[in-house]
């Protein structure tokens, strides 16, 4: 993805997410499941396998990411880019929550931190430190 889009959707998350509250309650009184999901690091195929079996997010099918989106795998960026698509699309059924691997130290040794900088060679450090900014 071009990196003005990328840019725009980091910013545009980023105040999403400064408007939230710390906790967040999710409910099941309009869809009537929630789907939880942990663990993606960086495994495209795993967020896309989850999609294929429990449909994409939208107003009857509510989701919670459990945090840990990078590092190990091969497309932590692309899983963001998706995931924080869907939450300013959908902002009252999709919710992230923030784990361990979404920190600076946490990337620098485990690999989101190298992907950024290979995909982004020249605007790399600006892109990680916008998603260093929205962790």
């Amino acid at each position: 993805l071009h990196i003005r889009y990328v840019l725009n959707l980091l910013h545009e998350t980023r105040k999403h997410l400064k408007q939230l509250p710390n906790i967040n309650h999710v409910s099941t009184c309009y869809s009537e499941e929630v789907t939880v999901c942990g663990d993606l690091h960086g495994q495209l195929d795993d967020l896309f396998l989850i999609f294929y079996k429990n449909g994409l997010p939208s107003p009857s099918k509510s989701y919670v990411f459990n945090g840990d989106f990078v590092d190990r795998g091969k497309q932590s960026l692309e899983i963001l880019i998706i995931l924080f698509a869907f939450l300013l699309i959908y902002p009252k059924e999709v919710h992230l929550n923030r784990g361990n691997h979404e920190d600076h130290m946490v990337n620098l040794r485990y690999g989101f931190t190298k992907e950024v900088m290979q995909k982004y060679k020249t605007h790399g450090k600006k892109v990680l430190r916008m998603f260093q900014n929205v962790f």
